[in-house]
């Protein structure tokens, strides 16, 4: 059960909403907007064969519609003071951070984050019950924790694997952190999702003992850094091109970090990101 919405500016002023609370004026009639939003599936028809070939699909835009009344019976504030109070968190254009509370039942809270932007805000003035309604646009559409999960591992040169539970509803980039202490030519990621595809990552450029490199598989943050000596340099062409871009499902994810020689030590981060609250 969702129990409060914070949303906070860029300037790092945060304004909370309890549901079911309208003591500071304040009270959450509505949210929408928290479903899966939809896909766009595209396909394409040949002539000498029935029905549609799937090529693609992509999911669109997040469009949150938060419907608040104006109680000022609750407060000291006129309704006037409470809309102004409103325009400085949500104005049109401004970017907004939206947290989520959410109950799980099990007394364990989930809290999530999504970033918008203001559409529009209405909030008529003559009405015997006034209230805003406040349309944001969040383009990524996912929710996701805040803390990001991070796991340690060492290189193999067997064929044993680790476990990743993904959490997640959403498919989720990770980022691969080894800071070498010794020498390295090569190592292969291995993944293996749930439904038993495999999948690999081949990175191919000389690495010295003291060298730190971080490989994001992250959508659209895609990428290989090298830091040598505390200067980062990008590291991408040691990447083969034929490699997979590691990406997490929902459930579990076998890993195999293989190297040959002794074990070098690596971190993996990712975020776990929600499909619909």
């Amino acid at each position: 059960m969702l129990t409060k919405v914070e949303i906070s500016t860029d300037q790092g002023a945060t304004l909370e909403l309890l549901l079911g609370d309208p003591s500071n004026g304040y009270l959450v009639k509505e949210i929408e907007g928290l479903d899966p939003v939809k896909a766009t599936i595209v396909s394409s028809s040949r002539a000498t064969m029935d029905g549609e070939q799937y090529q693609s699909s992509r999911r669109e835009s997040r469009n949150i519609l938060l419907k608040l009344g104006l109680d000022a019976d609750q407060t000291t504030e006129t309704v006037r003071a409470l809309r102004k109070r409103l325009y400085s968190y949500l104005m049109p254009k401004s970017n907004v951070r939206l947290r989520f509370h959410v109950e799980e039942g099990d007394g364990d809270d989930l809290i999530v984050d999504i970033y918008a932007r203001v559409e529009s805000f209405d909030s008529p003035s003559f009405t015997k019950e006034p209230e805003a309604t406040i349309s944001l646009i969040c383009h990524q559409p996912d929710f996701y924790v805040p803390t990001p999960v991070v796991l340690s591992g060492m290189t193999v040169s067997d064929s044993t694997e680790f476990i990743i539970d993904y959490e997640g509803s959403v498919e989720t980039g990770i980022l691969i952190s080894m800071l070498l202490e010794r020498d390295l030519s090569e190592f292969v990621v291995h993944h293996r999702p749930a439904d038993g595809s495999n999948r690999s990552l081949q990175f191919s450029e000389p690495l010295l003992a003291g060298d730190i490199l971080d490989i994001s598989t992250v959508s659209g943050q895609k990428g290989a850094i090298r830091t040598r000596g505390g200067l980062p340099e990008s590291v991408l062409y040691g990447v083969s091109p034929y490699s997979n871009w590691i990406t997490l499902f929902p459930g579990a994810n076998a890993i195999r970090v293989y190297s040959e020689g002794a074990p070098v030590p690596f971190l993996i981060e990712y975020t776990t990101k929600i499909g619909a609250i």
